[in-house]
């Protein structure tokens, strides 16, 4: 099968450079500081002593830090795949290539995607220090490492839909840290506010309203903490749908939508032809 010129370019573009080796580095020095430190004020409570129930701990601060870190690095990732490219005055010439330009947005994404899997599969041996003491299955891993599979996906097509539309890589990467930060805390405090205007008050459990169970259902806080056996705020209330599926339908079809919408808007023709008529 013949690789995608792009993506091959994009791949040794990444990878053979010393700056790929060196952000795993320090993105393992700051997870690993982080838990370190964590065992070691626990451990300073208790001199001589560790407490194996503190490994689930461990494993809600690991997967935390790393969803922050995922919501951090990888729009940065994306968000100059094509400006970059436009700032460097070669997007005309790969536009004059065979690939289309479904292919070009694709191997860029890939190409991102790619190193930050790199970096979440780098930091499975930090989750053997949570398996040493027991306390956490492997299915929560294996749901932890699925949502950010999910998570990256539609974080990576938001920077590369923002780099598609504006021109300059600054303000690309403004946008879509913008986007991610709605998804992340805008959804749950629009959700909490809605909650709280259509409550009524009074005794008894009040029924989560559609629309507040949705915000929740797509924030990505509130459903990793779901996967890591912790409630959220409110009743829950039945959609149709469990809450994971309900992530995985709306980021994976907002991501893919955001793909094809990028190539659509990429494509020279199509731009030629709105200022035809315009």
């Amino acid at each position: 099968m013949s690789v995608n010129p792009v993506l091959l370019k994009e791949l040794r573009q990444r990878f053979r450079t010393v700056k790929s080796p060196l952000l795993v580095s320090l993105y393992l020095l700051v997870i690993g500081a982080l838990v370190l430190g964590f065992i070691y004020l626990r451990w300073r409570d208790m001199p001589g002593y560790y407490r194996p129930d503190t490994s689930r701990e461990i494993f809600i601060i690991l997967s935390m830090v790393q969803l922050f870190l995922v919501g951090f690095v990888t729009p940065g990732l994306t968000a100059g795949a094509i400006s970059g490219e436009r700032e460097r005055q070669t997007l005309n010439v790969l536009l004059t290539t065979r690939l289309t330009t479904r292919g070009i947005i694709v191997s860029k994404m890939l190409s991102s995607i790619s190193f930050m899997v790199l970096l979440v599969l780098a930091t499975l041996p930090l989750y053997n220090i949570v398996f040493l003491y027991g306390g956490i299955s492997p299915s929560q891993v294996l749901g932890v490492f699925g949502f950010y599979m999910v998570t990256v996906f539609l974080f990576a097509a938001v920077g590369v839909a923002c780099s598609t539309y504006f021109k300059r890589t600054g303000v690309s990467t403004v946008t879509s840290y913008g986007i991610v930060f709605i998804l992340g805390l805008g959804t749950l405090l629009l959700g909490g506010f809605i909650y709280e205007v259509l409550r009524v008050p009074g005794p008894g459990p009040y029924q989560t309203p559609l629309i507040t169970q949705f915000l929740l259902d797509i924030n990505p806080v509130v459903v990793m903490m779901r996967i890591l056996g912790e409630n959220g705020f409110g009743p829950e209330r039945n959609i149709g749908l469990p809450y994971w599926a309900v992530y995985i339908l709306f980021y994976v079809i907002a991501g893919l939508l955001l793909l094809l919408w990028s190539s659509s808007k990429l494509n020279p023709s199509r731009n030629k032809g709105l200022r035809f008529r315009m």
